[in-house]
């Protein structure tokens, strides 16, 4: 009999214990989670359509944010400088990759605050000239990503700007002096325009208010039309640019089909939106175990042409039928 109860007396002692232990195996099993920790330039209500492509990406790569993966967002509000504080925060909270980085700074500060977590960027310009990974093909190191390449592209834009307005003067050029890329940007603009006889302007804004400016000195100087290369700054005031561009009667050409679709005339870029989703199906890759080293940079391969028919009639802007015809998409 003293036998049974000391039997049943070990046997609730291991169930007690075994029932204390079940929250202690629940909170490993969360912290098991990865953890994505995103990195922004700008801000969440910036690139909302961006994140739903970057999860579709994910999605595709069997990870579902808040079932078997968590991410932590970090946006620098357009405030280059608090980049590498907030890199340096992820990589103290130990996350599994650091993914978003959709500036040069971004990349730079990321890759700066760490040589292990695996990295996977979004930038426009070129990585290995700003000095990202060493190679496209064997990115190197732990960071690899998508290039939208869309600096690259000026020479086709003011290709298309001269198409647009053949008697075109003098143009101008936009450029965030803050960006990494802002060098060779404003470098690639003045050798696209030479290219084509066009005389070119590069003018320089790095905030709602030097924007301001840039047009009051387009208008003086009674520029022909205007182009912008890719900034987050930029993207991220792209109702104003457009607005102005109208309210001034100024053509342009973008380097993104939002800016079209906030009302301005007309881009020329690849697919951004797939492109993020790609970045997402990285990040799945890298959270798998895969290394960024052996993850080639993938460069668009697409690039589409937007016009925003509504915008032209208020430049009282017709456009030649050789742009219609090649157009992706026609914004009536």
């Amino acid at each position: 009999m003293q036998f049974d109860q000391l039997q049943r007396r070990e046997f609730i002692t291991l169930l007690g214990g075994t029932a204390a232990a079940w929250p202690v195996a629940a909170r490993a099993q969360q912290r098991a989670m990865p953890v994505i920790g995103y990195l922004g330039s700008s801000s969440a209500a910036a690139i909302t359509n961006e994140l739903v492509a970057f999860r579709q990406g994910l999605s595709d790569g069997g990870f579902i944010e808040g079932r078997n993966v968590a991410i932590e967002y970090r946006f620098a509000d357009l405030e280059h400088a608090r980049l590498p504080a907030l890199a340096e925060d992820l990589v103290r909270r130990r996350v599994t990759v650091i993914a978003g980085v959709d500036s040069a700074a971004a990349a730079l500060a990321a890759k700066a605050a760490t040589t292990s977590i695996p990295i996977v960027f979004n930038i426009g310009g070129d990585p290995v000239r700003n000095g990202i990974v060493a190679n496209l093909n064997r990115p190197g190191g732990n960071i690899t990503g998508i290039t939208f390449l869309t600096n690259e592209l000026g020479p086709k834009r003011v290709n298309l700007l001269r198409e647009l307005i053949p008697n075109a003067g003098l143009v101008a050029g936009l450029v965030n002096p803050t960006n990494p890329n802002a060098e060779s940007d404003i470098e690639g603009l003045k050798s696209a325009a030479k290219t084509v006889g066009l005389t070119i302007a590069v003018l320089q804004a790095s905030n709602e208010r030097e924007i301001d400016a840039f047009f009051r000195t387009i208008v003086d100087r009674r520029v022909s039309g205007f182009l912008t290369v890719a900034d987050p700054l930029l993207n991220a005031r792209r109702e104003q640019i457009a607005a102005l561009a109208a309210f001034h009667k100024i053509p342009a050409i973008y380097h993104a089909r939002r800016f079209p679709q906030a009302g301005g005339l007309m881009s020329y870029a690849p697919d951004i939106l797939d492109l993020y989703r790609q970045s997402g199906v990285y990040t799945a890759r890298a959270l798998k175990g895969e290394k960024p080293e052996d993850l080639p940079v993938i460069q668009p391969t697409r690039f589409e042409l937007v016009i925003n028919l509504k915008a032209a009639r208020g430049l009282d802007l017709t456009i030649p039928p050789t742009l219609l015809a090649i157009a992706d998409e026609v914004i009536e």
